[in-house]
């Protein structure tokens, strides 16, 4: 798959290799060893209408040494949260939007790799003056930033005509590709925010329902029996199309099956395969050719954007 969608964990990489270091020094009260809040913060930078402070500098360059990164910590910390206040507000224009949800999903995912509670991690982070905050707000922009260097992508590669496509793919000595299409159905047991401690039944009653399902002909009549259960029809979507949060969990299952349930900002939800087969057109090869596009070293589709952002941009160092 994409991975610029995941790019933010090869970012933290060696941040996860010097954690189990950091734990083991924590004392049983926390103690803050960074910069602390109440300090007076100043303003640094101002990029278009959004300020980089003092205090943000400090929590970046905190971040950088917990990853040990070499070189001037304080440059490199500045110029990477210029580079923020540019992703954001792109992010706004677009509409994208990272749910705190998703956030503290990866949050957590990030804990568990590691072999910590997310309270560990939190103690870690603020006794190394980065904040818990600060390192969610950096997995938000990261997340965001991925979806937002994908849609360009497509929407660029999607001016060249199919065939195109094709023509340019051979040249280059690849062959047509084939892919799985799939038809897919979304089952959502719905919790609203303000009733998020029901997830855990919800996550019972959602399995109950996945263990009966054996094809996309019964969900509707079984969700009618049920309190507020949504069923979604999705159509046809190609292996190279499926949502980056389903991808994995979708990829080699046949028609009847289902994916296991997950936790998200709508409650508690499952995928049910209704059908599942290879296809090869040009349609599969612009997709491919798109998703090429940011594979490699990741980093090509978002600097360009980046330099782009940059060039339009007011920036004032103070």
């Amino acid at each position: 798959m994409v991975q610029t969608r995941f790019r933010y964990r090869n970012r933290l990489m060696a941040f996860a290799i010097v954690l189990a270091a950091a734990v083991a020094p924590l004392g049983p009260a926390g103690t803050a060893l960074g910069p602390s809040p109440a300090l007076a913060s100043e303003i640094k930078v101002v990029v278009n209408d959004e300020v980089v402070t003092s205090y943000d500098i400090a929590r970046r360059s905190a971040f950088l040494r917990l990853q040990r990164r070499p070189g001037n910590v304080r440059q490199l910390a500045t110029d990477e949260l210029i580079d923020d206040a540019l992703k954001r507000s792109a992010l706004r224009r677009a509409g994208i939007n990272i749910p705190d949800s998703m956030v503290s999903s990866a949050f957590g995912n990030f804990a568990s790799r590691n072999n910590m509670s997310t309270g560990q991690l939190t103690q870690v982070l603020n006794q190394a003056g980065v904040t818990a905050d600060h390192f969610k707000e950096f997995i938000r922009l990261q997340i965001g930033w991925g979806q937002l260097v994908q849609l360009r992508a497509r929407s660029e590669s999607q001016m060249m005509s199919e065939q195109d496509v094709v023509a340019r793919m051979l040249e280059q000595g690849g062959q047509k590709p084939t892919s799985t299409e799939y038809i897919l159905q979304q089952v959502i047991f719905v919790v609203p925010e303000a009733n998020r401690g029901q997830l855990s039944a919800r996550r019972t009653e959602a399995n109950r329902m996945r263990g009966r399902v054996s094809s996309c002909d019964q969900t509707l009549a079984m969700a009618q029996n049920l309190r507020d259960v949504t069923v979604r029809d999705l159509g046809r979507i190609l292996e190279l199309q499926l949502p980056s949060n389903w991808a994995d969990d979708i990829k080699g299952l046949r028609a009847g099956q289902t994916t296991n349930i997950k936790d998200t900002e709508r409650g508690v939800e499952f995928i049910v395969v209704c059908r599942a087969r290879q296809v090869s057109d040009d349609r599969v090869a612009q997709l491919q050719f798109s998703t090429e596009a940011l594979e490699g070293d990741g980093g090509d589709a978002g600097a360009s954007l980046l330099a782009e952002l940059r060039e339009n941009a007011r920036i004032q160092r103070r």
